[in-house]
């Protein structure tokens, strides 16, 4: 009895440390969110921020003196508040990739691109981009063309990877290696083929990952889809825990392998089309959160998710940050400066893997 007592106030404990970091990393989100949507070429003070945020709330319309010039709402509502928003959505989003197939494949220096799904996003974008093979979709052709070819891509993996009507990880892996190495080639045929220099550049920014484009309409479907999968991936989180440990020891444990895999291709594929085509490709988040995420909680994926995905809204809208003003009024992809920083973290992250599996 008193073994049991003793195992529910440490589960109680445990419970009430991370709901404290959570609620930390919420209120780091909420003050990071106010700071960079004044932060830009065009500096926005965080008190005329949170004035025009209230005055937007039913019943506080002119509570508030109207102390600021129209120039601000016009940044804040209109520029950097959709865009601080879809950039936090998308660093959660990439985190919480990284994390699910991080699990998948049983190793942690895996990312949310390692399928290909990115470069098949690309391969179709461009193309609807460069040759306005997609207009007839309106203005959210880029968003629906960069869906449909992730799409595509993750059709071609997941059946090439099958054997026996079972996911084979080490097939997955060089299938989703193959493909993406195919559809890099197809883009650039694309590229090169492109009639106007002017589409090659708005083409390569956009693959390089840019925020610049947010709009509200963008971020609607990220959303969605990032809180449903998330909530998926929270009901399975035991699921995630004893992949870790093999796929028959999971098996013996209880748990549907073939299922959970399965699960979490269509999770992790449906993120990152989603996350791509309103982003590009924005690398090495889904690599650095997780990591950094088990230095701090341990790999219980009960904590892992949810915290992940708010130190990744937090990096990428921080991140985006630094690309605007570093060469403003000009602006830099996000990609480049997430490949920057993730680049050397990588090596580091490889060598201390190599380090540890010597040391067994």
């Amino acid at each position: 009895m008193k073994i049991i007592n003793a195992q529910k106030e440490d589960l109680k404990q445990e419970t009430s440390n991370i709901g404290g970091i959570i609620s930390i990393l919420i209120v780091v989100s909420l003050i990071s969110i106010l700071i960079c949507i004044g932060l830009g070429p065009v500096t926005v003070t965080p008190g005329n921020v949170v004035k025009i945020l209230i005055n937007l709330i039913p019943g506080f319309d002119g509570v508030i003196p109207h102390t600021w010039e129209q120039l601000d709402q016009n940044i804040v509502l209109g520029l950097r508040l959709p865009r601080v928003c879809l950039g936090f959505v998308v660093g959660a989003s990439l985190a919480v990739i990284g994390v699910t197939m991080q699990a998948l494949v049983r190793n942690h220096l895996a990312d949310p691109f390692i399928l290909g799904v990115s470069s098949g996003a690309a391969a179709v974008a461009t193309l609807g981009m460069l040759f306005g093979v997609f207009a007839f979709l309106g203005k959210y052709y880029l968003s629906i063309s960069a869906f449909i070819g992730s799409a595509i891509t993750i059709i071609f993996v997941y059946v090439i990877s099958q054997v026996r009507g079972r996911i084979n990880i080490t097939q997955l892996l060089l299938s989703g290696v193959a493909i993406s190495m195919i559809m890099d080639g197809v883009t650039r045929i694309i590229t090169l083929s492109a009639p106007n220099a002017l589409g090659l550049h708005n083409a390569t920014f956009w693959m390089s990952g840019s925020l610049a484009g947010a709009k509200w309409g963008y971020l609607t479907l990220p959303l969605v889809v990032l809180l449903i999968c998330m909530a998926v991936l929270m009901v399975n989180y035991r699921g995630l825990n004893l992949l870790l440990l093999g796929d028959e020891s999971a098996g013996a444990l209880g748990i549907n392998v073939a299922k959970l895999q399965k699960l979490l291709i269509l999770v992790a594929s449906l993120m990152t089309g989603v996350t791509v085509a309103v982003s590009g490709t924005i690398g090495f988040v889904g690599l650095m959160v997780p990591h950094f995420t088990r230095l701090i909680v341990g790999g219980d994926h009960r904590k892992v998710l949810p915290i992940s995905a708010l130190l990744g809204g937090i990096l990428v809208i921080w991140v985006d940050v630094a690309a605007r003003m570093l060469i403003a009024p000009e602006e830099m992809p996000v990609g480049i400066l997430t490949a920057i920083i993730g680049g050397p973290l990588f090596i580091w992250l490889l060598k201390r893997n190599t380090k540890e599996k010597a040391g067994r």
